[in-house]
């Protein structure tokens, strides 16, 4: 018989996974306390690296039902989300997600619907990067300069150093770091 078991995670210590067990539960899952891992730790974190969801692992048997609410629960992209599928279900466990309607993410649709999400994952990456790339684009032609302010000269520095100042005077007068100080020193 399997057992259902709910992976729970929230980002920061002042949240709680209280709401996701309630919904895991009124979706009609049968979760016993001792089955609901509960972790504070960020999604970009790869499963890989959780503490709470390697103790999961431990515990999931070939034939385990494992649900989340939604699907960065698991991870914060696409890609994550789908080999931390596919570690489970080589083991036999499958994954259901309340926010795509509790399908199991294993069977054919859920795959079916992990493969569209990674496509508009990636979609909206390119179109990200497409929309970057035309603003600095934009902002060059128009003729502003890019990247952080100097924090000070080359002649700046130039000129104290000629003046026969230490580096480290030079960079309290310019109120710069030494490291700033250092490399623009030999140019």
């Amino acid at each position: 018989m399997s057992r259902t078991f709910a992976y729970c995670r929230v980002s920061t210590a002042g949240q709680t996974t209280e709401n996701q067990i309630q919904e895991i539960k009124a979706a009609g899952f049968d979760l016993q306390p001792q089955r609901a891992i509960e972790e504070t730790i960020s999604g970009s974190i790869s499963t890989s690296q959780r503490a709470g969801f390697n103790k999961l692992l431990e515990r999931m048997e070939s034939g385990d039902v494992l649900v989340v609410t939604k699907l960065d629960r698991l991870g914060r992209n696409a890609i994550d989300v789908q080999s931390t599928v596919e570690l489970l279900e080589g083991k036999g466990i499958r994954v259901h997600c309340l926010a795509l309607g509790g399908v199991d993410l294993t069977s054919a649709a859920g795959k079916m619907t992990m493969g569209v999400l990674a496509a508009v994952a990636q979609f909206e990456r390119d179109l990200l990067i497409e929309r970057t790339q035309a603003g600095l684009q934009r902002t060059k032609v128009a003729g502003t300069k890019l990247g952080r302010p100097m924090a000070a000269s080359i002649e700046d520095v130039q000129k104290l150093k000629v003046e026969g100042l230490s580096q480290s005077v030079v960079a309290a007068q310019l109120n710069v770091s030494l490291s700033t100080v250092k490399r623009l020193w030999t140019k």
